[in-house]
Protein backbone atom coordinates (compact mmCIF):
# COMPACT_ATOMS: atom_id res chain seq x y z
CA UNK A 1 0.00 0.00 0.00
CA UNK A 2 2.92 2.54 0.86
CA UNK A 3 4.53 1.58 -2.58
CA UNK A 4 1.15 2.82 -4.37
CA UNK A 5 0.79 6.00 -2.25
CA UNK A 6 4.42 6.61 -3.35
CA UNK A 7 3.62 6.29 -7.07
CA UNK A 8 0.31 8.09 -6.62
CA UNK A 9 1.74 10.75 -5.17
CA UNK A 10 4.29 10.54 -8.28
CA UNK A 11 1.74 10.76 -10.50
CA UNK A 12 -0.24 13.74 -9.30
CA UNK A 13 3.01 15.92 -9.62
CA UNK A 14 3.17 15.40 -13.12
CA UNK A 15 -0.16 16.51 -14.04
CA UNK A 16 -0.93 20.10 -15.16
CA UNK A 17 -1.03 22.97 -12.60
CA UNK A 18 -5.07 22.88 -13.50
CA UNK A 19 -5.83 19.16 -13.25
CA UNK A 20 -4.00 19.09 -9.73
CA UNK A 21 -6.32 22.08 -9.02
CA UNK A 22 -9.11 19.79 -10.10
CA UNK A 23 -8.14 17.06 -7.99
CA UNK A 24 -7.55 18.86 -5.07
CA UNK A 25 -10.96 20.82 -5.34
CA UNK A 26 -12.97 17.71 -6.00
CA UNK A 27 -10.96 15.48 -3.65
CA UNK A 28 -9.86 17.38 -1.14
CA UNK A 29 -12.00 20.27 -0.82
CA UNK A 30 -15.20 18.46 -2.09
CA UNK A 31 -16.70 20.68 -3.98
CA UNK A 32 -18.91 19.54 -6.87
CA UNK A 33 -18.24 19.77 -10.56
CA UNK A 34 -20.85 22.61 -10.57
CA UNK A 35 -18.78 24.31 -8.06
CA UNK A 36 -15.50 24.01 -9.51
CA UNK A 37 -16.64 24.57 -13.21
CA UNK A 38 -17.43 28.25 -11.03
CA UNK A 39 -14.16 28.42 -9.19
CA UNK A 40 -11.98 27.74 -13.14
CA UNK A 41 -14.79 29.90 -15.05
CA UNK A 42 -15.11 26.88 -17.22
CA UNK A 43 -18.34 24.44 -18.00
CA UNK A 44 -19.27 21.92 -16.06
CA UNK A 45 -18.35 19.50 -19.09
CA UNK A 46 -14.69 20.95 -19.59
CA UNK A 47 -14.35 20.00 -15.53
CA UNK A 48 -15.92 16.57 -16.06
CA UNK A 49 -13.67 16.03 -19.42
CA UNK A 50 -10.01 17.47 -17.19
CA UNK A 51 -11.10 15.10 -14.47
CA UNK A 52 -12.05 11.84 -16.79
CA UNK A 53 -8.09 12.98 -18.45
CA UNK A 54 -6.49 13.57 -15.01
CA UNK A 55 -7.99 10.03 -13.94
CA UNK A 56 -7.08 8.23 -17.01
CA UNK A 57 -3.24 9.36 -16.60
CA UNK A 58 -2.92 8.57 -13.31
CA UNK A 59 -4.25 4.68 -14.16
CA UNK A 60 -2.07 5.07 -17.21
CA UNK A 61 1.26 6.12 -14.70
CA UNK A 62 0.22 3.96 -11.67
CA UNK A 63 0.37 0.52 -14.24
CA UNK A 64 3.15 1.50 -15.51
CA UNK A 65 5.55 2.60 -12.58
CA UNK A 66 4.08 -0.68 -10.96
CA UNK A 67 4.30 -2.69 -13.91
CA UNK A 68 7.81 -1.00 -14.02
CA UNK A 69 9.15 -2.01 -10.66
CA UNK A 70 7.75 -5.72 -10.64
CA UNK A 71 9.46 -6.58 -14.39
Amino acid sequence: ATERKTVLLKGIKQLSEREQLVLSLYYEQELTLKEISQVLDVSVARVSQIHGKLIGKLKTYIEEELHDTRA
